[in-house]
């Protein structure tokens, strides 16, 4: 099968940053020319005059299975949040209330051009996530939630650690690779707080052994820091550092509070750092180092974190509050919208290890991208902004007019191709429903 997006003005996100006004075909799963004028046959053809083409928007850090969860954990700071509402709701989901969690989640940002994710799952059920991710067509990088001790934690969330590895391990055989390598699998410890030395360990252990990633937070709030240093005696960073878990293969949550001997870390290390900026001022966590980080020479990518500790998932709302919240302390350049873009995409890609096959618009690269319109209002005149302050200061998930991840038209004229947009609005309501009932919330 063949598709042919016409007519628009490709963000191509290459080496060289080019800005063309050409057509993309697409054969298969792959990117086959950038062109003008293209005489190609095809059996979808999308017009896109007067529209951006762009790479899909990859987010490094969300949470599909707290989808369900969106505006009930308001107003709270992490610990709080987690023990007195996320921790008691993920206990209580089931089988069904997970699965159409993670639907509603994609469907949330596939129709906002994000293509491709990094997920932290929970600790039950987590094939269901793998199911729904399947169905949607997104791009998945995730894994089981590994917890086996913590405050506060309820049972239902307390593995035994090598229970929980096995689980980890036999879903890595059953999903990692499916779709060709649409969907991957990675270790998810939750954080420092709530896993044992023996779990980071034996994570850090199989993980070096097999190439497996592993996605975790660290130093989001100052207590959880605080939490660390009296439990591990040394900060966040260092104790990962020490477990050897710090490198290409990690990508990392947060990492607002970091002393200068963790950044010279996460740098050198070239650990992948993901900054959530509508989580992290929602909870009162604090603002990420991310000018000072870059100019070390880190990795930082851009995610939305989950849907009760930012209400949106929207990658457009992420980029222009990444831009905005550090130039009152930085100055008005200190985050150019060409620089957060990259967060966005081919910095993305490069924390999923799949930078030579996503992140921008080149000939054989996998076809994931988003149609963006110049149509409404808040780009008037499209004439007056450069591309990446489209994109950056003025665009919205609403823009998003199709998506397409691995060659395949998952989002069209605002219609979700993949996803049963009715089913999903419906088991949604009755799923809340039970896991509120279980949990008494």
């Amino acid at each position: 099968m063949a598709l042919l997006i016409k007519n628009g003005l490709v963000v191509t996100m290459n080496r060289h940053r080019e800005v063309l006004q050409a057509d993309v075909y697409i054969e298969g799963n792959r990117i086959a020319a950038i062109e003008p004028n293209s005489k190609r046959k095809a059996e979808t053809i999308i017009d896109a005059g007067g529209k951006l083409v762009i790479p899909g928007l990859i987010q490094t850090h969300v949470h599909l299975c707290q989808a369900l969860f969106r505006g009930m954990a308001d107003d709270m700071e992490l610990l709080d949040w987690l023990m007195q509402r996320i921790w008691p709701l993920e206990a209580s989901h089931d089988e069904e209330s997970l699965y159409y969690s993670a639907l509603l989640g994609c469907a949330e940002l596939l129709r906002g051009g994000t293509t491709s994710i990094i997920d932290m799952g929970t600790v039950n059920h987590t094939a269901m996530i793998f199911q729904a991710v399947e169905q949607a067509g997104i791009r998945y990088l995730g894994g089981k939630c590994l917890m086996d001790s913590g405050q506060d934690v309820p049972p239902a969330l307390i593995d035994e650690p090598q229970a929980a590895i096995d689980e980890s391990l036999a879903l890595y055989q059953d999903w990692n690779g499916r779709h060709d390598n649409r969907i991957r699998y990675c270790f998810c410890p939750r954080f420092a707080v709530s896993c044992s030395d023996q779990l980071l360990k034996e994570v850090a252990r199989i993980s070096a052994r097999e190439n497996i990633p592993v996605h975790t937070h660290a130093s989001e709030n100052r207590s959880e820091i605080r939490l660390v240093e009296e439990q591990r005696g040394m900060p966040n960073v260092v104790y990962l550092d020490r477990l050897g878990l710090t490198g290409p293969n990690l990508i990392l949550a947060h990492c607002i509070h970091l002393k200068d001997t963790e950044k010279d870390i996460l740098a050198q290390s070239g650990t992948h750092i993901a900054h959530c900026p509508g989580s992290n001022l929602k909870l009162a966590s604090g603002i990420a180092p991310v000018p000072e980080l870059l100019g070390r020479g880190a990795r930082v990518s851009l995610g939305a974190d989950g849907a009760p500790c930012n209400n949106l998932m929207s990658m457009f709302n992420e980029m222009r509050l990444a831009a905005l919240i550090q130039k009152p302390f930085h100055g008005p350049r200190a985050m150019p919208a060409e620089t957060v873009f990259a967060m966005a995409t081919i910095n993305g890609a490069c924390a999923m290890g799949l930078a030579d096959e996503i992140g921008s618009l080149e000939v054989g690269k996998k076809a994931d991208l988003a149609v963006v319109s110049l149509a409404p209002w808040h780009h008037c005149p499209p004439q007056g902004a450069g591309v990446y302050s489209h994109l950056v200061y003025q665009a919205t998930a609403s823009d998003v007019e199709a998506t397409v991840v691995d060659g395949q038209l998952v989002m069209q004229n605002g219609q979700l191709l993949t996803i049963p947009e009715v089913e999903v609005r419906q088991n949604t309501a009755r799923s809340l429903k039970r896991v509120r009932q279980r949990c008494g919330l």
